[in-house]
């Protein structure tokens, strides 16, 4: 491997590390408590179970994402939990694309190879205020997790479930109460 070979490998590795470190910084900094969005007649919140439909399913994921979604709901705002089907605001949602994709390729003795992947996870929720006329609230939050060429699948999703389940449940809590 030549020496510009090696500093452009180095170069992609220092720029993915640096990217992934950037980004975890950033998350988990907001609270929200009591937030002003919720109208002062919404006081149960039902989160049905997360299901997931997509063509390559994690086990894990949909039970720990639906219990860390009703855990930041119920520790983060004002509303109680419940399984009744007259709450006030009605969660459901479905994990449609879990798929993984190459983002990075570095050459080696004149051949290109995978160095880095990347793990695609996608939900689509549906609000329903049960106190409204207004039709359900449906939208699609998606997230992206780098993960080395060299690891399986398998072994990625050991290491990035608790970042997955962390980041999509804030994007679908703020996408919920604070309109982002």
């Amino acid at each position: 491997m030549s020496i510009r070979n090696k500093n452009i490998g180095l170069f992609l590795l220092v720029l993915a590390l640096a990217c992934a470190a950037f980004i975890q910084s950033g998350c988990g900094v907001y609270r929200f408590n009591d937030i002003g969005t919720i109208p002062d007649s919404v006081k149960t919140v039902r989160v049905n179970f997360i299901e997931n439909r997509a063509p390559y399913v994690n086990p894990q994921l949909s039970p720990n994402l639906t219990d860390r979604l009703k855990q930041k709901i119920v520790n983060q705002t004002r509303l109680t939990q419940t399984n009744s089907d007259n709450a006030h605001y009605d969660l459901k949602g479905t994990i449609t694309d879990y798929s993984v994709s190459t983002t990075g390729v570095t050459t080696v003795n004149g051949r290109s190879q995978p160095s880095l992947n990347r793990l695609t996870v996608t939900v689509q929720m549906t609000l329903t205020n049960q106190l409204s006329n207004q039709p359900p609230q449906d939208f699609t939050v998606s997230r992206s997790f780098d993960f080395g060429a060299n690891q399986t699948i398998q072994q990625a999703e050991s290491t990035l479930l608790d970042d997955m389940v962390r980041n999509l449940t804030d994007e679908i809590f703020n996408h919920i109460f604070s309109n982002w």
